[in-house]
């Protein structure tokens, strides 16, 4: 179906056409401005709850921070005791280890007395 072209334009066709574009320029105004006015609110609603997820964040922040130094007590204390335990063990082998050279070097006396006593 071929569609004629109108060649004419009087001046009342062209005043209609232009009302038709203000009336449909108007509708999209009004949307734009309800799309602005939504995005306000949104905004507005955004940011209240960042700033809920903000304070949550921060409570959990200070539980991390107590939960992080009671392990470094806990880790600080076992290291002291391990450091204890490996002290008092070298004390044992040192307390062995004299009184065993101290067992050879008597022995070995006792064993170069009898010898060149005969």
């Amino acid at each position: 179906m071929a569609v004629m072209a109108r060649e004419a334009w009087t001046d009342e066709r062209l005043d209609d056409l232009k009302e038709n574009v203000n009336q449909r320029f108007d509708q999209v105004d009004k949307r734009f401005d309800q799309v602005d006015t939504s995005l306000r609110e949104l905004r507005v609603e955004m940011s209240r709850g960042f700033e809920e997820v903000d304070k949550r964040l921060e409570r959990d922040d200070d539980k991390f921070t107590t939960m992080q130094r009671e392990t470094a007590a806990r880790f600080d204390a076992m290291q002291r005791e391990t450091t204890a335990r490996f002290d008092a063990m070298q004390r044992n082998m040192m307390t062995w280890a004299i009184a065993l050279f101290s067992t050879i070097v008597t022995l070995d006396a006792a064993i170069i007395a009898v010898v060149f006593s005969t």
